[in-house]
């Protein structure tokens, strides 16, 4: 990865594809060193830094926590339909580019904004609320012991691929309306979008059948599930749009796989948040809390696009441009946590969740679930530990996350 000088280039105020002076938020350095990369980007040009993307694509990372704010909070000037990317309607994004999953227009909620949003949002919304209530939290205590009857009586086990990897994936596919061994197979497939690389959209594409399947069978066959919830909802929604929100509610349980294992990570390499927990004496919300200001499941927002000319953090945007935020970054942003060993406890103004209209709609659901995997952890084995030393916990990261590698723990058979 290059940190060099800065050139600009003839797209617009965004650097060149192929300037050589840019930092790329892909390949080895980025895997191992995302956050220091994110320092030097911060020191060099402030709240907004020109980077590249996989593919050389160009783009503006915003680090500063107010400037996320302000692109969240105002579609109008950034908005959240690709089709006004400039790079992508004139020809410089390549069909196989492994960003489309990510960025290229959809026709769901997130990619749309004012009252098509509003329309599909509100469905999504009503869905999502109807799933709380058939059972979020019996199906992650199913879901939780099941995993756990697959390690119990081995007294180690490794708790992201053997747990947080699965869990809330399990759990939404039952809510989606998928059989379980469908859901571990989507497992892989949304790991591989969310890290890019040649296969992404070959594992886009199987998502997408899978849910044109399921769409086509709950149109004939209704069941007790979000599929069926989203074909009877009065918002009318055609084939696709239920096909891709189906994939939006999937690809967001992927990302709570990270906050699963982030939140495990902490409680078990602090032994007064463990014996905390045990006790009663701590939530797990505060945990969790913690973990969405330090290490956000989601490190790196995609995307908004110029809607005009505009300035940023002191960078001259132009219309058209791709702008992606960065929710570690801004949520470490020294204007706003002079001293990030402050207590957060009580403080929900972080923004692993985005904010404004996007807002992530199922973050009561995302919550029920790590607060049952935790506990039932807990409860199951008594006495677990960390295998293996906290500082050789090691991590891997994309442009979009940041993945604990592995968490080894042991335990009294």
């Amino acid at each position: 990865m290059n940190d060099q000088s800065h050139g600009s280039g003839a797209a617009g105020g965004c650097p060149v594809a192929h300037g050589d002076g840019i930092t790329r938020l892909y390949g080895p350095e980025s895997a191992t060193d995302s956050h220091g990369i994110y320092e030097r980007l911060r020191k060099r040009y402030g709240a907004v830094a020109p980077v590249l993307l996989e593919g050389d694509v160009p783009a503006w990372l915003v680090l500063g926590y107010r400037e996320s704010r302000r692109v969240l909070d105002n579609p109008l000037q950034f908005s959240r339909d690709s089709r006004i990317w400039r790079d992508w309607n004139e020809g410089r994004i390549a069909e196989t580019s492994p960003l489309i999953p990510m960025l290229a227009w959809r026709p769901d909620c997130v990619s749309q904004d004012g009252e098509p949003h509003r329309r599909l949002r509100g469905a999504v919304n009503d869905v999502l609320q109807a799933a709380v209530g058939r059972g979020i939290r019996r199906h992650a205590t199913h879901f939780a012991n099941k995993q756990i009857d697959g390690f119990a009586d081995k007294g180690r086990a490794d708790l992201v691929a053997d747990y947080a990897d699965y869990l809330p994936m399990l759990v939404m596919t039952r809510i989606l309306g998928l059989a379980e061994a469908e859901g571990r197979r989507l497992v892989e497939s949304c790991a591989q979008v969310l890290k890019g690389g040649e296969d992404a959209l070959m594992h886009d594409g199987m998502i997408r059948e899978i849910f044109g399947e399921l769409a086509e069978r709950r149109r004939s066959e209704p069941g007790s599930d979000l599929a069926t919830g989203l074909l009877e909802h009065h918002a009318a929604l055609d084939h696709d749009e239920v096909v891709h929100h189906l994939r939006v509610v999937l690809i967001a349980a992927h990302v709570t796989t990270n906050l699963l294992a982030r939140v495990l990570q902490l409680v078990l390499t602090d032994a007064s948040r463990l014996s905390g927990l045990i006790s009663g004496q701590l939530n797990i919300s505060a945990v969790v809390e913690e973990v969405m200001w330090n290490s956000p499941p989601l490190a790196v927002m995609p995307g908004r696009f110029a809607a005009s000319d505009v300035e940023l953090g002191g960078q001259r945007i132009e219309e058209g441009d791709l702008l992606v935020l960065g929710l570690a970054s801004g949520n470490l942003d020294p204007e706003v946590r002079p001293d990030p060993g402050v207590s957060v406890q009580g403080n929900q103004a972080h923004l692993a969740f985005g904010a404004g209209p996007h807002e992530c709609p199922g973050q009561s659901i995302g919550q029920s679930m790590i607060e049952v995997a935790v506990d039932v952890l807990l409860h199951r084995l008594p006495g677990l530990r960390l295998a293996v030393p906290a500082d050789e916990l090691t991590t891997t990261a994309s442009t979009w996350d940041s993945r604990l590698d592995r968490l080894p723990v042991e335990f009294p058979v």
